[in-house]
């Protein structure tokens, strides 16, 4: 499904999310998120003080909570959350794989001339736990190690831009969940939602993406 606006001779960057887009990695977040909470709530935090379900949107909350009587306080516990989420990622990471085409995929973007990075919420040992040569394929990779404010925030797809010298109405966000959606929209991008996530075509056409497609890598025929 693609939007009619998009000429496809405009696209000139790419920002391809990396969990379920480029590679399968599945993070037990259901545990990720029980876990946080209990630390959230023997914290003296109440869990109705939370304004996100978001993860890392919790864990922010929760430490301005506590930073308001207590910076130290505040500081051990996100010292904690990192190491608790950081866990849960790094052994999702040595179980996951790339997708088979991946490769291929930033090769033939390279040939193309097509510029291209990774944005991601996962941290950066995770992500070249599972891509151990990234860097030799990919020249931007923004990790939320990287940036204060994390996608859906436009801060994590700007940067990645900033440094690929790309602009936003000639690029598209590629991802296999709403949020990515979301964060292009809010940078000002063209959209594309995957199947190779949890998600299904309709929650791409309710989060309002330009493009569905199966795999990441059916966008090279796309902009052919």
């Amino acid at each position: 499904m693609a939007s009619l606006k998009i000429n496809k001779s405009t696209i000139k960057t790419i920002i391809f999310d990396f969990d379920g887009t480029l590679a399968k990695l599945n993070i037990d977040f259901h545990q990720m998120r029980k876990s946080i909470r209990k630390l959230i709530l023997s914290s003296d935090i109440p869990a109705n003080k939370l304004h996100s379900d978001l993860i890392l949107e919790m864990i922010n909350e929760a430490a301005a909570i506590l930073n308001q009587s207590c910076a130290e306080k505040a500081k051990m516990f996100t010292r904690e959350a990192d190491a608790i989420i950081e866990k849960i990622e790094i052994e999702a990471a040595n179980n996951g794989e790339l997708f088979g085409q991946t490769r291929e995929l930033f090769e033939t973007l390279k040939s193309r001339e097509i510029s291209f990075g990774i944005i991601s919420r996962n941290c950066a040992k995770a992500v070249k736990t599972v891509f151990p040569d990234i860097l030799s394929y990919c020249p931007v990779i923004v990790c939320r190690d990287d940036v204060k404010n994390v996608k859906p925030h436009p801060q994590h797809l700007n940067t990645a831009l900033n440094k690929l010298g790309g602009s936003p109405r000639n690029t598209i966000m590629i991802g296999d969940h709403p949020l990515d959606i979301k964060t292009g929209r809010n940078a000002g991008t063209w959209t594309c939602g995957v199947l190779t996530g949890h998600c299904q075509k309709i929650d791409f056409i309710g989060a309002g993406a330009d493009l569905i497609l199966s795999q990441a890598a059916d966008i090279i025929p796309f902009l052919k």
